[in-house]
């Protein structure tokens, strides 16, 4: 992988991590259009460089995640269940789903249909939960048991969060946010443990192609973030929706012809 290439899956990851649009759908999309070969540093690269992304969200949720316990306390019940079936399907997940564009384009349609579904069928009420404090233990449990499903590259972990967060009464912007903060814990254990299966056996060169991959999602992703805020106080989900079956329609005739 050269630094050009590491800068341009930066930016794919900076802008697409915290949209419903599948970050990891993106990179094994851009990576096959680059031709970079799925290796087992570019499968890492595209976990690590996750991170950079997160950083962005300490640094903008910054006051919230040093003071207020209480979404703390329902963050970390969402991240048990797919801190164990991570862990237990860390090889599956990295084997056979990574870098594999035909799952990839599946789940983006998949998910690009459920999207719009789910906005035909919900309405935002008044009553609906408007604080990330107010989600019960319950239903940030639940929540999490649905973004154990975005291991499967092209979900979207955002849009796995998103969609029953909305399904079990909570507002747009608060269910947003929570997806925000619980890709915190999520992104981290993921990247470590990658890490720390690689036995941090990275040359030097690899190590500067990471940190190159790790600042460009940190500043693109902070104005992504900023960007979906704005969008969903007087949009929907469902533009992502079409945007997702759209790709995954080009992508499937680019593959047929290629």
């Amino acid at each position: 992988m050269y630094y050009l290439q590491a800068v341009i899956l930066s930016i794919v990851e900076g802008l697409t991590e915290f949209l419903p649009v599948s970050s990891t759908g993106h990179l094994v999309l851009t990576s096959k259009l680059l031709n970079i070969a799925q290796t087992d540093f570019v499968k890492s690269f595209e976990i690590i460089i996750q991170l950079g992304s997160i950083f962005a969200i300490i640094f903008l949720y910054r006051e919230t995640i040093s003071k207020n316990r209480e979404v703390w306390k329902k963050i970390i019940t969402a991240f048990i269940p797919t801190a164990i079936i991570g862990f237990l399907l860390y090889k599956i997940i990295k084997t056979l789903f990574l870098g594999n564009s035909t799952i990839t384009l599946f789940a983006l349609f998949i998910g690009g249909l459920l999207l719009i579904l789910l906005e035909k069928i919900h309405k935002e009420k008044d009553h609906h939960n408007d604080s990330m404090e107010k989600i019960s233990f319950k239903n940030a449990f639940l929540i999490g048991l649905f973004q154990s499903i975005s291991v499967i590259p092209g979900v979207s972990r955002s849009a796995a969060t998103i969609i029953p967060a909305l399904m079990l009464g909570t507002k747009r912007k608060t269910a947003v946010e929570f997806s925000f903060l619980l890709a915190i814990p999520t992104m981290f254990a993921a990247s470590l443990l990658d890490i720390l299966k690689s036995n941090f056996s990275f040359t030097p060169y690899e190590y500067s192609i990471l940190i190159v991959g790790f600042i460009g999602s940190f500043v693109v992703a902070i104005f992504a973030v900023k960007f979906l805020l704005n969008f969903i106080k007087n949009h929907t989900f469902i533009p992502f929706g079409i945007y997702r079956i759209i790709l995954a329609i080009i992508f499937g005739l680019f593959m047929l012809k290629y």
